[in-house]
């Protein structure tokens, strides 16, 4: 027999789902307009600096929200060109490469020894490793600026690639440790097993393994690295040697009231578009792999 009490309590739970949907739906709906005011924030003013770079100086001052009268790619040119961001472009991806391939290639190889192998002092240097991480830039500019001097490096850009591939050690070797570490030692030992030494088993076995970690920590590397500004500043007063963060400043300072705007903001667009295009490709390796290692 079914009781009045029994009934609400039906009725109570066949209404909490229907409860539930609402609330989800709410949070959802609240979630994608979070979601789409962000990317309105970030989209627009790349789209206004795109179209700014194809557009006079005279269109810019007049209307900054008006589209072009005329597509103007002589801008590009003129950046390139005149304000020197061809050269700027050109040893930023000197700098940037090489800095990258040195420091994947150490870190990588710290990283294994330091999450595969015990020695005495393996805790030492990792934990100094992570105090890398917590030192500020701008503390090490004065001890730099005379360790170059007195190597002969200071206003070069072989100066420049090692320290680049110094402050960005610290984060590789704390980012690919865990990767490291969680690789499983049957494999290693069936290198072994198989005659392989320790620099055949770390290149051909361990290292390809650990490619989503290598993926995802170099793309963070190419992004600090490319937008570094601070140390090439303090490091290299060589206008022939400057970088592209240096090439800007320089651009838009020494224009005074004569500025080319249009030039400007096309030197911008090359600037950020090496930045975006490397996101855009590897977005979804980057996501998987932050992933993986965040399960590890």
């Amino acid at each position: 027999m079914t009781t009045t009490a029994d009934r609400a309590e039906f009725v109570a739970g066949s209404r909490a789902p229907d409860k539930q949907a609402r609330e989800g739906k709410r949070v959802a709906t609240t979630a994608h307009i979070a979601l789409i005011l962000w990317s309105l924030l970030v989209i627009l003013p790349l789209l206004w600096t795109l179209l700014s770079s194809f557009k006079t100086t005279q269109e810019i001052l007049g209307n900054p929200l008006s589209l072009p009268g005329k597509v103007q790619f002589s801008n590009y040119a003129s950046a390139w060109t005149t304000a020197g961001i061809g050269r700027y472009f050109a040893n930023t991806v000197v700098v940037v490469g090489s800095a990258l391939v040195l420091v994947m290639i150490l870190g990588a190889m710290c990283a294994y020894v330091l999450a595969r192998f015990s020695f005495r002092g393996n805790r030492l240097i990792y934990y100094s490793m992570l105090a890398g991480l917590t030192f500020p830039v701008f503390l090490a500019i004065v001890p730099l600026f005379f360790v170059l001097k007195n190597l002969a490096l200071l206003n070069t850009l072989p100066g420049l690639i090692i320290t680049y591939v110094a402050f960005a050690l610290p984060f590789t070797v704390f980012f690919l440790h865990s990767f490291f570490k969680a690789l499983p030692g049957e494999v290693y030992e069936a290198a072994q097993i198989d005659g392989a030494g320790e620099w055949r088993s770390f290149f051909s076995v361990m290292l390809p393994m650990a490619r989503p970690g290598m993926a995802s920590v170099a793309i963070f590397n190419f992004l600090g690295l490319w937008n570094q500004f601070l140390l090439p500043v303090a490091l290299n007063t060589d206008s022939n040697n400057y970088v592209l963060s240096q090439g800007m400043a320089s651009f838009a300072s020494q224009a005074g009231y004569a500025v080319d705007f249009g030039a400007l903001f096309a030197a911008v667009v090359i600037t950020v578009a090496p930045v975006l295009v490397v996101y855009i490709i590897f977005q979804r390796q980057l996501q998987v792999s932050v992933a993986a290692g965040s399960v590890k």
